[in-house]
């Protein structure tokens, strides 16, 4: 399997999908630590890794900070975005895998060459995917990840 780029939407793949709001509308997420180590262990290899979401909240870019990867949020289209990040950045579509979960990531992932969704996902996603993982979003997703491509290299 040939990457050169991994795009993970957030809501959903990073989370569980769920959002805590307070009584002053503060909204608050649980992500996996596990993912976060995940995400360091590929940064090692080399591989570039992108958040590309349409939630605009500011928690998104504040995990991808974090996390020290790239992040898109706010994205209405994230086809047309992600067009433009691969041709800036030298890298063909059939090289990227990217996990979403929900119907505003189908397009994107009918385009890429690696669509993956959590085990959660919803049916239109999972019948495109070429994996389903077995963790739920916000359950390991990307540290599922992880092990599927270094059992792969052998490593």
């Amino acid at each position: 399997m040939r990457i050169k780029l991994f795009v993970y939407d957030f809501d959903g793949v990073m989370t569980n999908n769920k959002v805590i709001v307070d009584q002053r509308g503060n909204e608050s997420v649980i992500v996996n630590r596990g993912d976060g180590l995940a995400i360091s262990i590929i940064k090692r290899m080399n591989i570039p890794q992108l958040i590309l979401s349409t939630e605009a909240n500011s928690v998104v870019l504040k995990r991808a900070k974090k996390l020290n990867i790239n992040c898109i949020n706010g994205v209405k289209d994230k086809k047309e975005k992600l067009k433009e990040y691969c041709i800036q950045n030298d890298i063909n579509f059939k090289d990227v895998l990217y996990i979403g979960n929900d119907i505003n990531d189908l397009d994107i992932m009918k385009m890429v060459g690696h669509p993956y969704c959590p085990s959660d996902a919803h049916e239109s996603i999972k019948c495109i995917s070429k994996r389903i993982m077995f963790s739920k979003g916000g359950d390991g997703v990307i540290r599922e990840l992880l092990d599927l491509i270094t059992k792969q290299k052998g490593d």
